[in-house]
């Protein structure tokens, strides 16, 4: 038996812009996905001595079955490369659920690179991305990690140039916001995508200049179901931080600090209102992919 440990990384948006509903039902987006250090923990085997996907979990409560996505996952690469082995997937959930930080797509990412490279069979990239895209609109981003370009329905991604390492203090108000809910109260205006694509340079040169404010789309919808979200990104901004937003469709709320002192002091000040905070880093494209592949054989 194979198996292989490794750490699925969530992510913040740095600016999220909902340009419309597509003709296909989606929206289309433009955002900047980031790494950030907080993560789930994967424990992955795979075993020629019977066949399907089990998964043991601890942590954050999620679901154990077909529900969850990192079991999709290993079935579609399963299917994808004609293994008629089973997969043996343990998962300590970090990550709240519903915060719009990506946790079950970063841990379907996390399963496919790591069952392929136990496979030790060979997926072209366009095969890995197309898989990680039906499983979810974020998925193919944490197939690259860093800072990343999204566009389409978040699904079309581009790496982009890293950015010096910050801090990132991450709140979570104690309870997570369903994302298609979230877009239905968006209601937002019908565009399509051609006529949208002219607004990816000005989206892009407005969220990565220094100082720009980080605009998400979101923030109305979920800042008036959660006030405290409100009042708590005013007080990440008066203690430092250079930026501070909604990631995704929330309900997580980040600060971001170029002082890591800064972000511990607004890490221990949020703490007094009650929520889950968390206190991470970001992480680039090149620490991301460090992990992989170190499969470790047990005897």
């Amino acid at each position: 038996m194979q198996r292989i440990a490794l750490k699925a990384y969530a992510k913040i948006n740095l600016g999220l812009a909902v340009l419309g509903r597509r003709d296909d039902g989606y929206h289309e987006l433009r955002t900047i996905y980031q790494s950030i250090s907080l993560a789930d923990r994967l424990e992955i085997q795979l075993d020629s001595g019977g066949r399907g996907v089990r998964l043991d979990t601890s942590g954050f409560e999620v679901p154990a079955g077909r529900e969850n996505l990192a079991v999709r996952a290993a079935e579609a690469v399963l299917k994808e490369l004609g293994l008629r082995r089973q997969a043996f997937i343990s998962l300590n959930k970090r990550i709240p659920p519903g915060s719009g930080m990506g946790g079950a797509s970063s841990d379907a990412a996390a399963v496919l690179r790591a069952l392929v490279h136990l496979s030790g069979k060979k997926l072209p990239s366009h095969r890995l991305l197309h898989l990680a895209a039906g499983l979810g609109s974020d998925v193919p981003f944490f197939l690259l990690g860093g800072r990343v370009l999204g566009l389409g329905r978040g699904e079309e991604v581009y790496a982009l140039p890293e950015s010096p390492r910050q801090s990132v203090v991450v709140l979570f108000p104690g309870e997570g916001v369903n994302t298609a809910e979230a877009y239905r109260l968006l209601r937002a205006p019908r565009l399509t995508a051609v006529h949208a694509r002219p607004t990816i340079e000005l989206f892009c040169g407005g969220t990565m200049e220094k100082g720009a404010p980080l605009a998400n789309d979101f923030e109305q919808v979920v800042f008036r179901r959660f006030p405290q979200l409100a009042v708590a990104k005013r007080s990440l901004l008066r203690s430092g931080a250079t930026a501070a937003s909604l990631s995704g469709s929330g309900s997580a709320l980040y600060g971001l600090f170029a002082d890591r002192a800064k972000a511990r002091s607004a890490a221990r000040q949020l703490r007094k209102s009650g929520s889950r905070v968390f206190l991470a880093r970001t992480v680039s494209r090149r620490e991301f992919h460090a992990q992989l592949p170190f499969a470790q054989r047990s005897r």
